[in-house]
């Protein structure tokens, strides 16, 4: 048998577990993903009501701007949403890395008033990896942050913002960051993206 046989005979690569949004936004599964912009939460619920329950969530008591859970019910069936609310700051991500590891729930939300750094990233992608080698699912963790976010080490970094006009409701989605991805563009409407420029986005002030 020749060389080119044996190449030939050999099995194509595996596919990496994934959950496919639309057709060109697609998040590894056992990796830690971040959504900013102001319309984050969002895009959050789209990926919660793809992928099923249940779902954590992870939000600080103290924060300014809350889900609105009066919104959820368009976009994600409440009951799949469990809330948690940690007491002091370093729980959050402590309380993300706990769930990812058990490999217990599809998909983790963190909401986070500002970007963690490399070092808290790191350690739950190894939990995500974790939770996926001895749980029942291979979980997906979300970090959400405000503005253009910025944590460091992210699988992917995508924002989303309001695109509305008059009689229609959009969403601008613009991939910031990705592994095996250029950034990209797009507007949201009826459940179907568009391709849209690719432009600067700095935050106000």
């Amino acid at each position: 048998m020749s060389p080119d046989d044996l190449l030939l005979r050999r099995n194509p690569p595996r596919t990496a577990p994934a959950l496919t949004l639309w057709d060109e936004i697609v998040l590894m599964l056992a990796r830690v993903h971040e959504i900013c912009g102001s319309s984050r939460r969002t895009l959050a619920l789209q990926v919660a009501a793809r992928i099923g329950a249940p779902v954590f969530w992870i939000a600080p008591t103290w924060g300014a701007d809350p889900l609105n859970t009066d919104g959820v019910a368009p976009i994600c069936p409440p009951q799949a949403l469990t809330f948690l609310a940690p007491k002091r700051p370093e729980d959050i991500l402590w309380c993300m890395e706990e769930t990812l590891r058990a490999g217990c729930v599809p998909l983790v939300v963190a909401d986070l008033p500002e970007p963690p750094g490399l070092t808290p990233v790191r350690r739950l992608h190894l939990a995500a990896e974790a939770g996926a080698g001895h749980g029942r699912c291979r979980p997906l963790g979300l970090l959400l942050t405000p503005w253009d976010g910025g944590a460091p080490g992210v699988e992917t970094r995508l924002r989303c913002d309001p695109d509305h006009g008059p009689g229609r409701t959009a969403w601008s989605i613009t991939r910031l960051r990705a592994r095996m991805a250029p950034q990209k563009a797009w507007t949201l409407e009826d459940d179907r993206l568009a391709p849209a420029p690719l432009q600067e986005i700095r935050p106000p002030g």
